[in-house]
């Protein structure tokens, strides 16, 4: 089993095993979990490496509404992500990510924006990201009908 662990210099390292079988069933272990993608050099059955690329973003995200909602004691019932990454060839790269946030609370619009804030300085993949490609997002809050009307 490999885990994220911190190094000597204080940084944190992450590691996965990956393997493909001819025909390109692939699979990569991280941590205790097992993800299978696409590795075929065509194919559409299973998600490829850059919706794995995606998925990465919308984990980063997901992940730090619920850590900065704690830090920043913002109530929320329910958060979902809408992902897209663009990509450009040649060379193959991706070039554009967008997303949209949506969070349902009743907290207000400037505590909202503190949330998103936080999520765009301090999420990993979306530092990672905005650096390599042009990285836009918004975030939406959902309020709850309220009772009576």
């Amino acid at each position: 089993m490999r885990m994220a662990t911190k190094n000597g210099r204080g940084a944190t390292r992450y590691e996965v095993e990956g393997e493909n079988l001819p025909g390109g069933r692939a699979h990569i272990t991280a941590r205790t979990s097992e993800i299978c993608f696409d590795g075929a050099a065509a194919g559409d059955e299973l998600p490829g490496p850059a919706d794995l690329l995606a998925a990465a973003l919308a984990a980063c995200i997901l992940k730090n509404v619920e850590r900065f909602s704690q830090m920043l004691r913002l109530r929320y019932r329910r958060a979902t992500v809408h992902v897209v990454v663009e990509r450009e060839e040649p060379p193959p790269r991706i070039v554009r990510a967008r997303y949209t946030l949506r969070v349902e609370t009743d907290e207000p619009d400037h505590r909202v924006e503190l949330l998103h804030r936080n999520i765009r300085k301090f999420g990993t993949v979306t530092n990672t990201l905005a650096a390599a490609a042009d990285l836009q997002g918004e975030i939406v809050a959902v309020r709850s009908p309220r009772e009576g009307a």
